[in-house]
C-alpha cells in the first residue's frame, strides 16, 4: 500500500465522493490501542441556506490491520468545505466510511456543531461498544455555552 498523497502537492478534492483516503499497514498490528484525529475548525454548508456550519469533529478508532494516512484524512475532511448536507448526514456518514474502508476494531465519532438557528447540534456515532481493555477517554470538548 503506497499512500496517494503523503509527499505530493496535493488539491482538496471537490467532494467527499472524490476523496480517496489511503490506508497503511498498522505498525502495531496486534495491539491494543486507540488513535484519536481532532479537526476544531471543520465546515460544511447547510443543505437547506447553503451557509456554512462550523463543527469540531474527533474521531477516535482502535485500528485492525490498517490505519488511516492523516493527509488524506485531511483532504477528505476539507472536501465537506462545499458539501450540502445535515449534521446528522455529515458527522455519522465520515465515521461509516472510515468503518467500512479501514475495518478497525472500533471507531466512533463525536460532531460538536456550532449552532444553528440558536441552537447547538452534538452528533454521535460508533460502530459498536469498544473492545475491552481499550482505554477510552472523554473527548474532551465541552458542550456549548454561548458567551456565559
Amino acid at each position: 500500500m503506497t499512500p496517494k498523497y503523503l509527499g505530493q502537492n496535493s488539491g482538496l478534492p471537490a467532494s467527499p465522493e472524490e476523496a480517496a483516503l489511503d490506508y497503511v499497514p498498522n505498525p502495531r498490528a496486534g495491539s491494543l490501542y486507540l488513535v484519536r484525529f481532532a479537526a476544531p475548525e471543520f465546515t460544511s454548508l447547510c443543505p437547506v441556506t447553503g451557509q456554512p456550519d462550523f463543527a469540531h469533529l474527533v474521531l477516535d478508532y482502535a485500528p485492525g490491520e490498517t490505519i488511516v494516512e492523516s493527509k488524506s484524512l485531511k483532504l477528505f475532511l476539507g472536501s465537506f468545505r462545499n458539501h450540502c448536507g445535515f449534521h446528522e448526514d455529515v458527522t455519522v456518514g465520515i465515521g461509516q466510511r472510515l468503518f467500512d474502508e479501514m475495518k478497525p476494531t472500533w471507531l466512533r465519532i463525536g460532531g460538536y456543531w456550532y449552532p444553528r438557528g440558536g441552537i447547538p447540534i452534538d452528533v454521535f456515532w460508533q460502530s459498536g461498544p469498544p473492545p475491552e481493555g481499550l482505554w477510552v477517554p472523554d473527548q474532551g470538548v465541552a458542550s456549548y455555552r454561548g458567551r456565559g
